[in-house]
């Protein structure tokens, strides 16, 4: 029994994640969800205050190396946890997944629910406030769906809404601001495209690019010191992981032919909890107007759209304000 537990710390393990005490937490640790060692990060003036899991988009871009940059000034007030998804991050390098190994909206999801369950029995709350931005919008979504009881609300940021509808806009968008432009190299690349849905995985990146060159025009640009990762994954080995992890992770995104984890994005708009979604007005990636249409679907207790100004996809100060505000006017005073 003394070698199984001397093995489990040097795995950064334990057979028993004992209950937070009153007071100050950082942690930085693998926990076992769903058969796998999957890494987490929970930082906090008291882990007494309510809870926030903030679900990574990506999918392969973890905020764990950059959360005290991006959350210092959360976790005043609330217990911050950043968790790396299957296949992406400190995760990726513990588990390094074979290249024909799948990721499944369903796997991913049942994973984040298997986090939030260990979460809140280890900070000894009741349910966790649960927030997903971008690809994690969809997963957060889809986690806040299934077990609405482990969650006292939704925030979705940058919420994608259907793979489909939301490349076809995002595409029509773009070009016509290319176009507007005289941009010939884009237009000239995002007419070579032509409307999605694509079969080449390639093509995703290059209105990727041109969004981002849009979105920059229009946005208050974010402080360069938010993209320096802290020491811990400085290291050769944990940038080679978050670089693998990302490549893997986005090409089961969209699929060696346009039929990966995308193509099958459809989210309900049915909700047992309160729904709110943050949407930075010049988002091409996930518009304004798509998001709209969504939010006049969903059914929920309680549901407010919040819409952005000087805010595109990324994360911005506009953008990270506004979840804050949303966290204290709206999901802090109904807990």
């Amino acid at each position: 029994m003394r070698r199984l537990l001397l093995l489990l710390l040097m795995l950064n393990l334990s057979p028993l994640w004992a209950k937070c005490s009153p007071g100050p937490v950082s942690e930085q640790r693998f926990i076992e969800a769903g058969g796998i060692k999957q890494w987490l990060t929970i930082e906090g003036s008291n882990c007494a205050n309510p809870v926030v899991l903030y679900v990574h988009g990506g999918p392969g871009n973890p905020l764990s190396p950059y959360g005290d940059a991006l959350f210092a000034s959360w976790r005043e007030r609330y217990t911050v946890v950043l968790w790396d998804q299957r296949g992406s991050g400190m995760t990726y390098g513990a588990n390094p997944p074979p290249e024909a190994s799948p990721l499944t909206i369903e796997l991913l999801r049942d994973d984040g629910l298997a986090v939030a369950q260990q979460v809140a029995q280890h900070l000894g709350q009741r349910k966790l406030i649960l927030m997903g931005s971008s690809w994690g919008s969809v997963l957060a979504a889809s986690m806040a769906q299934a077990k609405p009881e482990l969650f006292h609300a939704y925030v979705g940021v940058a919420q994608v809404v259907d793979g489909r509808e939301n490349e076809i806009d995002a595409y029509a968008q773009v070009l016509a601001l290319a176009r507007k432009a005289s941009d010939a190299e884009h237009t000239a690349r995002l007419e070579a495209l032509g409307t999605p849905p694509w079969s080449n995985p390639r093509n995703f990146g290059v209105m990727r690019r041109a969004i981002r060159k849009y979105e920059a025009l229009a946005t208050d640009a974010a402080p360069k010191q938010w993209w320096k990762p802290g020491a811990i994954y400085t290291t050769p080995k944990a940038q080679a992981d978050y670089e693998a992890g990302e490549d893997y992770s986005f090409l089961q995104f969209v699929g060696l032919h346009g039929d990966g984890m995308q193509s099958k994005i459809k989210l309900g708009a049915a909700f047992k909890l309160p729904v709110y979604l943050v949407q930075g007005e010049q988002d091409l990636l996930t518009s304004a107007a798509v998001t709209r249409r969504y939010f006049e679907q969903i059914k929920a207790p309680r549901k407010e759209l919040f819409l952005v100004p000087r805010a595109g996809h990324d994360p911005n100060q506009p953008l990270m304000d506004a979840q804050f505000k949303v966290l204290e006017e709206r999901v802090r005073p109904a807990l």
